[in-house]
């Protein structure tokens, strides 16, 4: 019988390993995705509503009740498509919601960067998922910077920020990575 040699066995399981973890965890990791990408106006104001599903994992939920803070970040862009020429960007904005577990109140803190900017206090983690995943009338741009009749594009994401812990323990805990999400681009065409 020959024998296999014990370097080739952990050299193999070595591989195997590191090209799991190059994969930043993607391959466990849920598939986050924007839904109900909504594109509205009002007289004088482009406004936007989005929701994302699949965002948050049991793991997740067990972190932030243990009183981890995490972070979520929205992008949306705005451009003007033209045709034999690049795109010109119109608007972009970020937003960011930070939810924190108050293990001694026993109260969810959201902290949302658009409208008045207060927290928001919470209950139980069923609400603060919800208001962590939703977005709602959002400014984009005034309508006067858009013209008639052009063509333009809103291009949206969102993504858990990479360093939400404390005290850079990110780096000490590799399972982290098995939270990363980031949704596609999402682009919605439409003519002014």
């Amino acid at each position: 019988m020959k024998k296999i040699p014990f370097f080739s066995l952990t050299g193999f399981a070595l591989l195997f390993l590191c090209l799991l973890m190059a994969g930043n965890g993607r391959l466990f990791a849920q598939e986050a995705q924007l839904e109900n990408i909504i594109v509205t106006n009002t007289r004088d104001d482009l406004l936007v509503f989005l929701n994302v599903e699949g965002a948050f994992t049991a793991s997740m939920k067990e972190a932030v009740t243990s009183g981890v803070p995490i972070t979520f970040s929205f992008y949306i862009n705005l451009y003007n498509t033209r045709n034999f020429w690049l795109d010109k960007k119109i608007a972009s904005v970020k937003i960011t919601h930070k939810l924190k577990y108050d293990t001694l109140k026993k109260e969810f803190i959201l902290k949302r960067s658009w409208g008045k900017n207060e927290p928001v206090v919470v209950e139980s983690f069923e609400e603060a998922e919800k208001l962590m995943c939703k977005i709602d009338s959002i400014l984009l741009t005034k309508l006067d910077r858009l013209k008639k009749g052009e063509q333009y594009q809103i291009r949206t994401k969102a993504e858990l920020a990479q360093k939400t812990l404390p005290l850079n323990l990110h780096h000490v805990l590799f399972f982290v990575s098995l939270w990363d999400f980031e949704t596609d681009w999402y682009t919605i065409d439409f003519i002014y």
